[in-house]
């Protein structure tokens, strides 16, 4: 890549395929300069350091799990919303392990707008269940919670017992929606 196609967005896009590729761990800016063919210093036009960079990769998967969750739950509501919002997070995890592994679970500057759309998704939604307020967001931190762990420990291969993994999947999904479902 020529110097001056270098741009932020570039080393973004350069990072997402160290990630993919090797992994979290390897994202490093010497990384990024050696796939990018510049010398590291040439990257600091782009981003202030490696936790810039890292801030700026965590607000683009979230990006990309935001369209890739919306389009899911889009025209649909109640079971069949947040069954394509549970399945959509959990496919985006096992497709992008490596991109996934590198989202700043904490909210920073450059996740703010990302994760807003995230939740305002997961409120969508859940809005069928009848959930307001306090009640609603509790709700949604539950399905990130369930998406969030049921695909990582997938992927880490956490589940290493001989019963079927999807069969675990739709209890999970029932005790969610069982639960949602309940008095309050």
């Amino acid at each position: 890549m020529a110097r001056a196609a270098l741009s932020r967005e570039a080393v973004v896009d350069l990072a997402v395929r160290i990630v993919d590729e090797d992994g979290p761990a390897a994202l490093t800016l010497s990384a990024v300069a050696a796939r990018a063919g510049v010398a590291t210093p040439s990257l600091y036009k782009h981003v202030r350091n490696l936790a810039d960079l890292r801030e700026l990769l965590s607000a683009r998967v979230l990006g990309e799990m935001a369209d890739h969750v919306g389009a899911a739950v889009l025209g649909r509501s109640g079971d069949e919303a947040l069954r394509a919002l549970m399945d959509a997070w959990r496919s985006y995890v096992t497709r992008h392990p490596g991109r996934y592994a590198t989202v700043i679970q904490a909210p920073v500057a450059a996740t703010v707008e990302p994760g807003k759309r995230l939740v305002d998704i997961g409120l969508a939604a859940l809005r069928a269940y009848g959930l307001t307020g306090s009640e609603a967001i509790h709700a949604v931190r539950c399905l990130r919670a369930a998406a969030h762990g049921f695909s990582v420990l997938e992927t880490a291969g956490g589940f290493g017992l001989p019963e079927k993994l999807d069969d675990t999947y739709e209890l999970m999904f029932h005790m969610i929606v069982s639960g949602l479902r309940a008095p309050r």
